[in-house]
């Protein structure tokens, strides 16, 4: 019996929408960052899969059908970008050059630290493109030997973080340019922390999106140019 419930492609989905159902009930009812729907949902689905017991593939029967509404969702933000488009082109080169580096100090944060704490190449690979979205990222990855599922694990840490410290880092290092505040978040938290640019603003979303963009294509230049 239960294998015919997990095995069931509505087990993954239903697991999925309730955990993020219950996530987002938690984050209202706080108003506590730390209660970020997302990490809320993962945290309960893998503790739903340990505590029955369940294997990964029986959940992903369904999941991978949520996966799939990653790339439209992504492209969606194409609409914040061109209501704002003014203020991106007004801004174009301040977000390149911005983009440009905090693209190019994410890899290098994850080469000296691998080095310090004596990281095999594989999971130095694996870890480069955590900060730039998902498609872009695995891609990255597979190019430099990396693994897949520990790329996916590093998306999942560093757009959760963003999305939960982006307003707390924003005051605590008085960032006021509205465009400084977008590029930070699209550079170092693709998608996950530009969700979270979108609820601070839809010209800071605009210029998350932008730079989440751009920071995939720079990182993917530097692997494969640098790194490969």
């Amino acid at each position: 019996m239960k294998e015919l419930i997990t095995e069931n492609p509505l087990f993954g989905i239903s697991i999925t929408l309730l955990s993020y159902a219950l996530g987002v009930f938690l984050n209202k009812k706080t108003k506590k960052a730390i209660f970020n729907p997302l990490l809320i949902a993962e945290i309960l689905i893998i503790a739903i899969l340990l505590l029955f017991n369940i294997p990964l593939s029986a959940y992903n029967a369904g999941g991978t059908f949520i996966n799939m509404f990653l790339g439209p969702v992504t492209a969606l933000l194409a609409y914040s970008i061109y209501r704002e488009r003014k203020l991106v082109i007004d801004h174009i080169a301040s977000i390149a050059a911005g983009t440009i580096a905090g693209s190019a100090a994410s890899i290098l944060t994850i080469l000296l630290l691998a080095r310090f704490m004596t990281a095999d190449s594989v999971l130095t690979s694996s870890l480069i493109p955590k900060s730039v979205t998902t498609p872009i990222a695995i891609a990255i990855s597979q190019t430099l030997g990396g693994i897949r599922s520990i790329t996916v694990t590093a998306l999942l840490f560093t757009g959760v973080a963003g999305n939960i410290l982006a307003p707390f880092m924003i005051k605590l290092f008085r960032v006021k340019s509205r465009v400084a505040q977008g590029v930070a978040i699209g550079t170092a938290s693709h998608v996950v922390g530009t969700s979270k640019a979108l609820e601070l603003g839809e010209d800071i979303g605009a210029i998350s999106s932008i730079a989440l963009s751009f920071s995939g294509i720079i990182t993917a230049i530097i692997a494969i140019i640098f790194l490969a």
